[in-house]
């Protein structure tokens, strides 16, 4: 996720707020602009500065991926980043770089976003968001019920996968020997981790004739 940066603003002004003033989720949703790239916290409006070529470049091919294959499938629907998700009424809102909502949950969709946790969210680490998304994001979307949370740090060639345990605790998802691997949200997925740090990355056809699609 890009970096954070707080504000405060009156809702359709950039008028400042008094200080100490929050903005319940309902305003601000109205405030938000399909355009503006922010998260809702604890009453607080953070937005998000500009990421990086390399963050661009991870999201977009992993965006690609995760959307043909379930599409192919006809799994359920895939948002990115600016949409909103809401896990549930005491957490923040927040903006994930992906998320993948099953057929079954789709009546948590509502205009302009996600009401309650998504079954899948991959969020994409920048330096200036690991604390937020190894921490705060973690528990939160654990805490909220998202089943599946991948976090992928392009910089230091790591990727992390975590899925939600029947005690409603996250437990990490071995990689095989084989550097391999595969969701438990979207059955019959697999990704070669190291797909992830190739410059440049494969293209989308050769992955799904791999995946045995085309």
């Amino acid at each position: 996720m890009a970096q954070e940066v707080r504000t405060e603003r009156l809702i359709g002004s950039a008028t400042p707020l008094p200080p100490g003033k929050t903005l319940a989720y309902e305003e601000f949703l109205d405030w938000l602009e399909d355009d503006t790239h922010a998260e809702w916290v604890d009453g607080k409006v953070m937005l998000m500065s500009p990421i990086s070529v390399k963050h661009q470049n991870v999201g977009r091919f992993l965006l690609a991926l995760v959307s043909h294959f379930t599409e192919l499938h006809q799994m359920g629907l895939v948002s990115y980043e600016p949409f909103q998700m809401k896990t549930g009424p005491d957490l923040p809102g927040r903006s994930p770089d992906i998320l993948f909502v099953a057929n079954e949950n789709l009546s948590r969709l509502k205009e302009t976003y996600l009401d309650g946790p998504a079954d899948l969210v991959i969020e994409i680490v920048s330096p200036e968001s690991r604390v937020r998304d190894r921490g705060e994001k973690y528990y939160e979307y654990e805490q909220g019920g998202v089943r599946e949370y991948w976090l992928i740090d392009p910089l230091r060639k790591q990727a992390e996968f975590n899925v939600l345990g029947e005690d409603s605790f996250y437990r990490a998802v071995p990689i095989g020997d084989d550097g391999i691997f595969r969701s438990r949200v979207l059955e019959g997925l697999w990704l070669k981790v190291d797909w992830l740090w190739q410059e440049p990355l494969p293209p989308l056809l050769d992955v799904l004739r791999e995946w045995g699609l085309v």
